[in-house]
């Protein structure tokens, strides 16, 4: 690994690491008014929630790096104690981009990035209608640090209501591939969360094994991943061996006509995501039939059958 010290880097070096190694980072879309009523809109990606009651967003307008002024939002939040933030899908991350040029302090991003300004229910600065998820918020706190260049002003928000399209909602939750957020990675490279979904299932609603106790012989397998053992450990209990073999007793007996064997039988059974076609045609392979029978494995986690995984994985444990 390399190892750095941020006081012997330059900070443009400390920026770059920062901005490639928390990643990807929710872009806040925020507006605020300034003391004149001049409307000003722009993005941060060094944002995020931290509570919800009251719901608490927080977001960082730093000081310019070039020469430690303070940008727009900043002069505005200090004047007007309001903004509303924006949630930046795919469809508008490219007129959000235009928002984030520097303009002189009179000139209004709503008009130079071609967004849509409508009125507000509690606080004066405008929401932008292309969004499908707004908050408009009061400034409870801005906390500094530092009188530099991208020195960090963290601005505390109080959200006061939520505005939220309801054609993004499945099943009373926001569903990521309808509302289709973008978030800002490295560079000018941005990441767009519908394209790379996946699910873990959460540990607190139940309470689970946990790692330390998936037997040795499956932690120690060259064939599970890091992510295999989590969900081996987010397990509420381990099949016994009574269960693991009837399980087994049961896979044997069972006719194997509409099943082929041998080792070509097993990859095609692999490449269709077939984990019982795989079980199937190891367990007539002698030749890495361990081997083979934790691909299965892995395939049936893949799919979350974890039922089958635990009891094949326990029965591959006795095989050399």
């Amino acid at each position: 690994m390399l190892h750095y010290e941020p006081k012997d880097l330059s900070v443009p070096e400390v920026h770059r690491l920062l901005l490639g190694g928390v990643a990807p980072r929710p872009i806040a879309l925020v507006s605020t008014i300034s003391a004149d009523g001049i409307n000003n809109l722009a993005p941060f990606s060094f944002f995020n929630a931290f509570g919800a009651n009251p719901p608490i967003v927080a977001f960082s307008p730093s000081r310019r790096g070039r020469d430690a002024t303070f940008k727009d939002t900043y002069n505005n939040l200090i004047a007007t104690k309001e903004c509303v933030i924006q949630s930046v899908t795919h469809s508008m991350v490219g007129q959000v981009s235009l928002a984030s040029a520097e303009y002189p302090s009179d000139y209004d991003e709503f008009i130079k990035s071609g967004l849509t300004p409508i009125d507000s229910d509690i606080v004066k600065p405008k929401r932008v209608k292309e969004s499908p998820f707004q908050m408009e918020c009061k400034l409870l706190e801005i906390r500094s640090f530092g009188e530099v260049g991208a020195s960090a002003n963290i601005a505390i928000c109080e959200v006061l209501k939520f505005h939220v399209t309801e054609d993004i909602f499945t099943n009373g939750i926001i569903d990521p591939t309808k509302i289709d957020l973008v978030a800002r990675m490295s560079g000018s490279f941005y990441s767009r969360a519908a394209d790379g979904l996946f699910n873990i299932e959460q540990p607190v609603v139940k309470k689970c094994i946990g790692y330390d106790q998936i037997p040795l012989h499956i932690r120690k397998s060259e064939i599970y991943s890091a992510n295999d053992l989590g969900k081996f450990g987010h397990s509420e209990s381990i099949p016994n061996e009574n269960e693991v073999q009837e399980f087994i007793k049961k896979i044997k007996e069972e006719k194997f006509e509409q099943f082929e064997s041998g080792f070509d039988a097993f990859f095609r059974y692999q490449r269709l995501n077939d984990y019982n076609g795989m079980l199937k045609a190891a367990l007539d392979l002698p030749e890495n039939q361990k081997r083979n029978i934790e691909l299965t494995v892995k395939c049936a986690l893949q799919n979350n059958d974890m039922d089958f995984a635990w009891k094949v994985a326990l029965y591959a444990v006795k095989l050399k």
